[in-house]
């Protein structure tokens, strides 16, 4: 059956009806692109193509709207990317396969700067908690996989934590100045492999 709903009687189309998923998409794509203040109902609506009246059908108001859009975020950036790597057995594999995927996933405009737009919001009531708790499942998450391959838990801590500011750096650097960073898959595969190297290199 056709995504378009044929109107019985009038022979005329209708859109489907939208979803709170496709509200929460545009408002974190809203969010990469110009921040908090980017989230606004009308722009929004507009740019679906809908009216108000269709966001109102699944939200109370834009408070709501961020809310369940920063849940979102931390669903799709942080629990699917640890649920993906935690299927690899090895301790070593899962640290390069993450350490991969985060730094890759800056190439990605929209990744790098939606993690930038948290940041910057950081103070907002939706945000902070969601934020708070997504930084320490991300240090914790990492420390494990050190403390995995033998290091005592404030080593593997202190370990974890510099991979996380590792990306957020990179992050950083693609938004404002991605020339500086490597350019072709190759070259990204061998700055992942220093990475890895640095983060597990014995204390000199």
């Amino acid at each position: 059956m056709s995504e378009r709903r044929v109107r019985r009687g009038t022979g005329k189309r209708t859109a489907p009806r939208l979803t709170a998923d496709d509200w929460t998409s545009a408002a974190l794509d809203a969010m990469a692109r110009g921040g908090l203040a980017a989230v606004a109902v009308e722009p929004l609506a507009a740019g679906l193509g809908a009216t108000k009246g269709s966001f109102y059908w699944h939200f109370a108001n834009r408070d709501a709207l961020i809310e369940a859009a920063v849940l979102r975020w931390e669903r799709e950036h942080t629990d699917a990317v640890i649920g993906h790597v935690d299927a690899e057995p090895d301790p070593l594999a899962r640290l390069r396969l993450l350490i991969g995927l985060v730094l890759e996933s800056t190439v990605l405009q929209e990744d790098g700067s939606i993690e930038l737009a948290m940041l910057a919001t950081a103070d907002h009531p939706h945000v902070a908690p969601v934020l708070a708790r997504v930084t320490e499942r991300r240090v914790a998450y990492t420390a494990g996989l050190f403390a995995a391959l033998g290091w005592p838990a404030a080593e593997a801590r202190r370990r974890g934590l510099l991979a996380v500011t590792a990306y957020l750096g990179y992050a950083q650097l693609a938004h404002v100045a991605p020339g500086t960073l490597p350019a072709a898959e190759a070259d990204r595969r061998g700055y992942v492999d220093r990475v890895i190297r640095l983060l597990t290199a014995a204390d000199g």
